[in-house]
């Protein structure tokens, strides 16, 4: 089955040129395209895409707004990839706590933007390495949040240490390997913890992981 995809920028040849290195890909189909923040929620609501690559800077509503409107409208399964120039912080996580499943630079290559939109419609996440220090570095800065650490009380042992793995970028074979159980049993620790804390994928889990305290940048 293609993936189907809405691309959402105000500019229309960036808008041509995204459509055109999607298109040429024999699992990817363009779906519909939008100009501003407001039209992307409407043509989301009414095309139901797998996934929306949208721009951050744009009139009437911005890309970060706009992701916040369809990832909590009810019964919504499209996930959002940020894709802009900038590399500000305020957007990074802006876009993150707004449910975004990944955020890509516009300079990064055709070949990178057609991964990260497979891998977002597979249900995973994906950040650019440079998002990542970011995200790691801004948490070293913060005090621990007391009512995120609380949360982890809903855990078990086990969960916890998935959880911690995940932090710091395990994928869940590696996980398998490092804990002596199987694949299957990681996925259903994942998929409970995911559950306890309201997740809904692994770029969630790393921003409460630091947040709450459990994970400290360069521990080990």
């Amino acid at each position: 089955m293609s993936i189907n995809v809405l691309i959402v920028d105000d500019q229309a040849m960036v808008r041509a040129g995204l459509h055109m290195i999607l298109e040429a890909e024999n699992d990817i189909r363009v779906v519909g395209e939008a100009e501003d923040g407001a039209k992307a929620v409407a043509a989301t609501h009414k095309l139901k895409p797998d996934v929306v690559l949208m721009d951050i800077q744009m009139p009437v509503v911005n890309g970060l707004e706009a992701a916040r409107q369809i990832i909590q409208t009810p019964g919504n399964t499209t996930r959002v990839l940020i894709l802009t120039t900038f590399e500000r912080d305020d957007y990074v996580f802006e876009a993150l706590r707004a449910g975004a499943s990944g955020f890509i630079l516009k300079n990064a290559p055709p070949e990178d933007l057609i991964e990260a939109v497979r891998v977002i419609a597979e249900g995973n996440a994906l950040l650019a390495p440079s998002v990542t220090r970011r995200i790691i570095h801004e948490f070293a800065q913060r005090t621990p949040r007391k009512d995120l650490k609380d949360k982890l009380n809903t855990l078990t042992e086990r969960e916890v240490e998935v959880l911690r793995l995940i932090a710091r970028g395990k994928t869940n074979s590696e996980i398998a390997v490092e804990l002596f159980v199987g694949e299957t049993t990681v996925k259903t620790h994942i998929s409970n913890l995911f559950t306890k804390l309201d997740f809904r994928d692994r770029v969630q889990a790393v921003v409460y992981a630091y947040e709450s305290g459990l994970i400290q940048p360069g521990s080990e």
